[in-house]
């Protein structure tokens, strides 16, 4: 029993050490999606106009206001995650758009996927290979 302990505990000290590479992985993937879904939006605005007010049916909010924030999300928040910066602040947004683009739009399995990759990033945090982790450690350190 003891060796399987041992086998045990090694084998989750190896996988613990995986996290944050994980972690990393996650930030970038979710980045690019609403990063590249940013860059569309940008590349027409007319048609991203038209979208809002014809297709998209965004509640509470005028047509040219809902574009442009949800222009904006995609292109900085996606940035910040990337750095691992702000990422709790900077996956909220992008968990309240999904849930937005599930109400609303349609739905589809993917949004299931986003929501839940935010969601880690949200009460996980960025991880140790972030901005976040390393101000952390120099604020610590002034302590």
């Amino acid at each position: 029993m003891s060796l399987l302990l041992n086998y045990y505990h090694w084998i989750n000290q190896k996988l613990s050490a995986a996290t944050d590479g994980m972690v990393l992985l996650i930030r970038l993937w979710i980045a690019k999606v609403f990063f590249l879904s940013g860059m569309t939006k940008i590349a027409n605005w007319d048609t991203t106009l038209m979208l809002f007010e014809y297709e998209y049916s965004v509640p509470l909010l005028p047509v040219a206001l809902a574009a442009f924030l949800a222009t904006f999300f995609e292109l900085v928040m996606p940035v910040l995650l990337s750095l691992g910066l702000f990422t709790r602040f900077a996956a909220a947004p992008l968990l309240v758009m999904t849930a937005v683009i599930e109400l609303t739009y349609g739905s589809y399995s993917e949004h299931a996927y986003w929501g839940l990759l935010l969601g880690l990033l949200m009460t996980y945090g960025a991880g140790k290979l972030s901005l976040d982790h390393y101000f952390a450690l120099k604020i610590n350190q002034r302590r």
